[in-house]
C-alpha cells in the first residue's frame, strides 16, 4: 500500500491496485494445477457459469449486494460443475464438447436474465453490467478487501498443499497408491479454481476470468519444467498482468479492467513464446543452428 501511495494513487486505487496484484498471483499459481491436469477449460465454464447466479441473486434481492452476489455466482459456478461431470459419466459425450455445452446454456441464461433485469429494474443503473467485462473503478474498499482475504487464503491452501498436488497433477494412481485423498484433492483444487473466479468476477469479467488462471501459467511452462518454479512465475505473471491491467483501466477513463488484465497477460505470454529459456521459439531456433 505504501509503494502505491509514493506513486501518487489515491486512497481507493492503492486498494484496487493491492487487489488485482494478489488475484493475479492467486490466479496464476493455481492455474498452473489445472493447466497441468488438464482442466483448464472447466475454470472457463465455471466462469460463464456465475453470471445467472449474479442476476438471479439481483432478480430476487433488488439490491446491488456483492456478497448475495458472490452467494448466487458460487452457486450456479458449482452447478455447472456437476453439470459438466454428470454430461461426462452419464452419456457418450466427451468433456469438450459437455463444457461447450454448458458454457453456452448457462451464459446465454445469464445474458437473457441481464437483458431482462436493464429492461425491468434498471440494472445498468445497479452495475451489473461490469461483471461481464470487469470494472476495477466500481470497487469500492469492502469489495477490494474480499478480493484479497480470498486471494491471500488461496494462496496459503496452494503453499500448504504443493506436495500433495504436484502428486495428484503428474501421477493420480501413484498418489492413490500412496493413501492420497485424490478425489477430495480434485474437489479441493476445483474450490479453488470456483473462489478464484467468484471473487474476480467483479474485477475481470465473467468473460475473461478464465483467460487469467490460463495465461500466466501458459507463460510460465516456457520457461521452466519445474511445477514449484512454474507455480511462482505463473502467480508472479498474473500479478504483474493484474496490477499493470487495474493502473490502465483505472487511469484511462472507458477502459474496463478484465481485457486490458488479459491484454498484459497475453503480451506476457508472446514474450515467453518468444525467448522462454526452456521452450521458446527463439531458444530453440538457435539450439538447432
Amino acid at each position: 500500500m505504501d509503494f502505491f501511495s509514493v506513486l501518487g494513487f489515491d486512497a481507493n486505487t492503492e486498494w484496487v491496485l493491492t487487489g488485482s496484484l494478489l488475484l493475479g498471483f492467486a490466479s496464476g499459481t493455481i492455474g498452473s494445477f489445472v493447466l497441468l491436469r488438464k482442466q483448464s477449460l472447466i475454470s472457463d465454464a465455471m466462469a460463464h457459469a456465475t453470471l445467472p447466479g449474479v442476476c438471479i441473486m439481483y432478480i430476487l434481492f433488488q439490491v446491488k449486494s456483492i456478497p448475495l452476489f458472490l452467494i448466487g455466482a458460487a452457486l450456479t459456478g458449482l452447478l455447472a460443475t456437476q453439470a459438466i461431470q454428470l454430461i461426462i459419466h452419464r452419456s457418450r459425450i466427451k468433456t469438450d464438447a459437455a463444457i461447450g455445452i454448458v458454457i453456452s446454456v448457462f451464459f446465454g441464461f445469464g445474458i437473457v436474465l441481464l437483458t431482462y433485469i436493464q429492461q425491468h429494474f434498471g440494472g445498468s443503473k445497479a452495475g451489473l453490467d461490469t461483471f461481464i467485462f470487469g470494472q476495477a473503478a466500481s470497487l469500492v474498499k469492502s469489495d477490494v478487501q474480499v478480493i484479497t482475504i480470498g486471494s491471500l487464503i488461496l494462496t496459503m491452501i496452494a503453499a500448504l498443499f504443493f506436495k500433495e498436488f504436484k502428486t495428484v497433477v503428474f501421477d493420480p494412481a501413484f498418489a492413490k497408491g500412496i493413501g492420497l485423498p485424490v478425489r477430495l484433492l480434485d474437489s479441493l483444487l476445483f474450490s479453488m479454481v470456483l473462489l478464484v473466479v467468484v471473487i474476480g468476477i467483479q474485477m475481470v469479467g465473467v468473460v475473461l476470468i478464465a483467460a487469467l488462471l490460463i495465461t500466466p501459467p501458459l507463460a510460465a511452462r516456457f520457461w521452466t519444467e519445474q511445477l514449484g518454479v512454474m507455480a511462482f512465475l505463473g502467480g508472479s505473471f498474473g500479478a504483474v498482468s493484474g496490477i499493470s491491467g487495474a493502473i490502465l483501466s483505472t487511469t484511462i477513463d472507458h477502459l474496463p479492467t478484465g481485457p486490458m488484465m488479459v491484454l498484459s497477460a497475453s503480451f506476457i505470454f508472446f514474450l515467453s513464446f518468444l525467448f522462454g529459456s526452456k521452450k521458446g521459439m527463439l531458444p530453440r531456433m538457435v539450439k538447432l543452428l
